[in-house]
């Protein structure tokens, strides 16, 4: 298994303490894939944009078709999220 340094909620600052404040409101806190951003904040808000923009975004596809497809490529990808 992978380790990836990530900065610890309590020591979040500026940037990253405002997105981490914003995103962490929901049910589970915040979500690992997400989580790893932490080091590089800006890249952290261009990864929330993209899901943004893919799961809500115009598209021919329904949200909960999204989500399925979403769904299958975990499994298939052996993801327990």
């Amino acid at each position: 298994m992978a380790f990836i340094d990530y900065v610890a909620y309590a020591h979040a600052e500026g940037r990253l303490a405002r997105l981490l404040e914003r995103l962490s409101g929901g049910p589970g806190g915040v979500d690992n894939i997400v989580w790893i951003h932490s080091v590089n904040p800006p890249a952290m808000e261009h990864h929330l944009r993209l899901y943004e923009h893919a799961m809500r975004g115009p598209s021919p596809l329904s949200h909960i078709q999204r989500e399925m497809i979403a769904l299958a490529v975990s499994a298939a990808n052996d993801c327990f999220y």
